[in-house]
């Protein structure tokens, strides 16, 4: 009888989830071969529930190791601990990480102090600003370092990996699996929530706008709220939605500088599902999110970038995204521009996507079979 190969997925954020979601599906449909164990360290709680009920995960381990105001060095040492001790008792053939998180990086360390292979999903990301995201540009090249088999989600990604020394037989382009996830939510049937659907369903366009990374907190984010309350109070036919991250530092702020009125909303987070619908429906999209610069483009929104730098730059090249920074007049002005520029904006929403077909899931899958079978 053939043994079943442990495979360990290794995660601890919605974005994480969201994108190791179709991978597990493929593993999990195939238990004569494989057998998947989840692991999550919960670095956010609530948000990665959200994911894991809406796709019916369960995990085999869940560290729950978010605390109140937790600092990066707590996650990064209670992590290493705990990861390290269920990789010893489970003794994986793989461990898969996604992405650029603490959880991320620690996984992947955890795994070579127990000489276990690391398959680093959506590799080779670069801003070449080891600040700019932070912590998350320093977390993606180090799991580089200690990865075995690089799924980049693009061209662009793989030669950031061959750049850096990366052999090429360990680089694999398969796409981006978050657009595995999207293209299967957006097809499902789902009906808004009486207060979502009154600034949904009218005549004027709707602006989503998300923000909460580490380095647009304080004066960045004051700005990105100055230009909110301006473009609303300029542009008529106009309702913005801001779903504000329960990072107390993002809430502190947005509720100090904004006001609800009858154009511009401030609301507590939308799950997953939701918020998906809610691209779906909008104009356009402000965002300082690297993974909403992957998805909007798949629904032919185009989006504006609240930040300095971007590591996905196959984005901007393609023209699905523009970045703005965080200076107030800047966001204005552009926004302004695409709500008033009719050909400026076809020609963002009508750009290919440049991260996949929705099938990146199923490459991976295909790769690590081979290479462990």
């Amino acid at each position: 009888m053939r043994k079943v190969k442990k495979i360990m997925f290794i995660f601890g954020t919605r974005p994480e989830a969201i994108k190791m979601v179709p991978l597990m599906k493929k593993f999990n449909d195939c238990k004569d071969i494989f057998k998947p164990v989840i692991v999550v360290t919960a670095q956010h709680r609530d948000m990665l529930d959200q994911v894991l009920e809406l796709f019916h995960i369960k995990p085999d381990y869940d560290l729950d190791i978010m605390q109140i105001n937790q600092s990066i060095e707590d996650v990064t040492t209670r992590c290493l601990t705990k990861l390290s001790e269920v990789i010893q008792l489970e003794k994986p053939k793989m461990i898969l990480v996604q992405g650029d998180t603490t959880t991320t990086f620690v996984g992947a360390l955890a795994a070579y102090y127990n000489k276990i292979p690391v398959g680093h999903i959506e590799a080779g990301l670069r801003s070449y600003d080891k600040f700019q995201p932070f912590p998350e540009e320093i977390n993606r090249k180090l799991t580089t370092v200690l990865t075995d088999i690089h799924f980049a989600p693009t061209n662009s990604a793989a030669e950031n990996l061959k750049n850096e020394g990366i052999q090429s037989h360990k680089i694999f382009v398969t796409g981006n699996t978050v657009i595995d996830t999207l293209l299967e939510i957006v097809k499902r049937e789902y009906e808004f929530e009486s207060s979502l659907y009154k600034i949904l369903n009218n005549a004027s366009k709707l602006v989503l706008v998300t923000a909460h990374r580490r380095e647009s907190f304080g004066k960045p984010l004051k700005n990105i709220c100055f230009a909110l309350k301006k473009i609303a109070q300029t542009v008529e036919d106009i309702q913005i939605l801001f779903p504000v991250h329960p990072n107390p530092k993002v809430i502190k702020t947005v509720y100090k500088y904004i006001n609800n009125n009858e154009k511009l909303h401030v609301v507590p987070p939308l799950d997953y599902e939701t918020f998906v619908h809610v691209m779906n429906k909008s104009y356009l999209i402000l965002t300082d999110s690297g993974g909403i610069q992957e998805e909007a483009p798949s629904l032919g929104k185009p989006v504006l970038v609240l930040r300095n730098k971007t590591e996905r730059p196959e984005a901007v090249e393609a023209g699905t995204v523009k970045l703005v920074g965080t200076d107030a007049k800047k966001i204005i002005d552009e926004t302004l521009n695409l709500m008033g520029n009719e050909v400026e904006y076809k020609q963002m929403a009508r750009a290919i996507n440049p991260y996949g077909d929705g099938k990146a899931g199923e490459r991976i899958f295909k790769i690590i079979s081979n290479k462990i079978a």
